[in-house]
This record gives C-alpha cells, sequence and structure tokens, in this order.
C-alpha cells in the first residue's frame, strides 16, 4: 500500500508540481485547497505527512499545525513558506511543525525532504509493531530513559510526548554523549539533509526539546549549547540497560 500524503496549498500550480513530483515516489497524494476542510481531513485519516502551506483561506497553516499537533503528537509536518517569512517558518517550528520549506523550492529538495519525513514515519509504525525491547536499545541517563525501539522517553518514570523528529534529535545526541555537532552536522545527521539557511529548524527543535526533557530549559543540564559551535548531550552517568 501507497504511504499517504497531505498536500494543503492553495495556489493551484504549486500544488500540481507537488503532486507530480510526489508521484514519482509512489505516493498517494490528496490535495485540499480550504484550511478548514484540510484540518478536518488530517483530523479524521491517517496520513505519513502533511505539506502545509501557510496562508490558507479560512484558516491558516498555523493553525492547523497547532489543532492536528495537539491531537497527533507524532504526525509528520512539513510547513511550506514564502521566502522572505521568517515569522512564519519561527511560529511553525514553535507550534511543532517538524520542517519548513520556503517556496520557491526545488524538485530534488521537495523529494529529499518528503522521503526523510516518511522514513521516520516507518520508524514509528515498526515501533508501534515491535516486541519488547532488547536493553541494547535503552538508553538511561540521570532521570531520562530513552528506547530506541518503542520510541518512548521518561523521565522520572513519567512518559514525554516528543514529536518523531524531536525524539531523533535526542536520540541521536544521548548516543553520542558529551559530543559537539554543529546544527549543519545535526540536520545531516537527524533531517536528512545539508540544505544552508535552515539551521534555524535546528534551533527550534532544540528549544522545544529542552521545554519537554529540562527542569529549567533556560539552565538545561541534559542538551547543552556549546557556543561558537553547536549542541551536545552532557552525559549524566549514562548507561545502557542491562
Amino acid at each position: 500500500m501507497a504511504d499517504k500524503v497531505l498536500v494543503v496549498e492553495d495556489d493551484l500550480d504549486i500544488a500540481t508540481l507537488i503532486q507530480v513530483n510526489l508521484a514519482e515516489l509512489g505516493l498517494e497524494i490528496t490535495h485540499c485547497a480550504d484550511g478548514v476542510q484540510a484540518c478536518e481531513i488530517a483530523l479524521r485519516d491517517e496520513f505519513c505527512l502533511m505539506l502545509l502551506d501557510v496562508m490558507l483561506p479560512n484558516m491558516s497553516g498555523l493553525d492547523i499545525c497547532r489543532k492536528v499537533r495537539e491531537k497527533k503528537p507524532e504526525q509528520a509536518i512539513v510547513m511550506l513558506t514564502a521566502k522572505n517569512s521568517e515569522t512564519d517558518r519561527v511560529l511553525g517550528l514553535e507550534l511543532g511543525a517538524d520542517d519548513y520549506m520556503t517556496k520557491p523550492f526545488s524538485v530534488r529538495e521537495l523529494q529529499a525532504r518528503v522521503r526523510s519525513q516518511i522514513r521516520k514515519a516507518h520508524l514509528i509504525q515498526q515501533a508501534n509493531q515491535q516486541q519488547p525491547s532488547s536493553p541494547s536499545n535503552i538508553i538511561i541517563s540521570g532521570e531520562l530513559r530513552i528506547n530506541q525501539q518503542t520510541r518512548q522517553v521518561t523521565k522520572n518514570e513519567m512518559s514525554l510526548d516528543l514529536t518523531a523528529t524531536e525524539f531523533e534529535l535526542l536520540y541521536h545526541l544521548m548516543q553520542h554523549p558529551n559530543q559537539v555537532f554543529s546544527r549543519t552536522q545535526l540536520l545531516e545527521s537527524v533531517w536528512g539533509y545539508q540544505h544552508s539557511g535552515y539551521e534555524h529548524t535546528v534551533n527550534s527543535h532544540i528549544n522545544r526539546l529542552r521545554a519537554k526533557v529540562e527542569s529549567d530549559a533556560t539552565d538545561p543540564k541534559y542538551v547543552q549549547t556549546v557556543w561558537g559551535v553547536g549542541y551536545k548531550f552532557n552525559n549524566q552517568q549514562q548507561q545502557r540497560a542491562s
């Protein structure tokens, strides 16, 4: 069965371009040009990925992102924004979008981003079908416990609701304790691309991750900034489960 993608875009030329090029990847595309209808469809049906324009009739893409993220924390969402709308990009990421693309974008870039998000969706599907994990899939550091196979994160035995990308980011950092990664390196390892100009994606996800895993996001003890370089996971007597 083909993976399903919801394309929410009111510019028919852009929507057609997206649909044609995603069809080349063997994806099943549903297109909607109205914000209210798109929100209803997104909440009712299951999609591997949403490509979500910001400016839409009747309901903005930002409002749709917020509503969908509240109901479906694991839903992959990529915002489509105008080249000069930095505020929209920041708000979209803060509301829970996994990534964003600025229009106009290349076909190659579009397909690469979609492949990356579909891969994450498949990992979530596999995790939901897996048997209990082996200890090698579990990392414990201080109050945090992350299970790569079931994709669960707990703090003091309380479950944390992370998006798929937040999970990937945290797991990558915890796999390499005390190793410093630049934003470009994290884009390549977690998002699966190296396009310049998208480093703010990393910043926003780091902020969102800290808000969920840190006791004090303004003074983080786990996900730390190394000024002028990037980010690292501070080892809190980290261990693999035994």
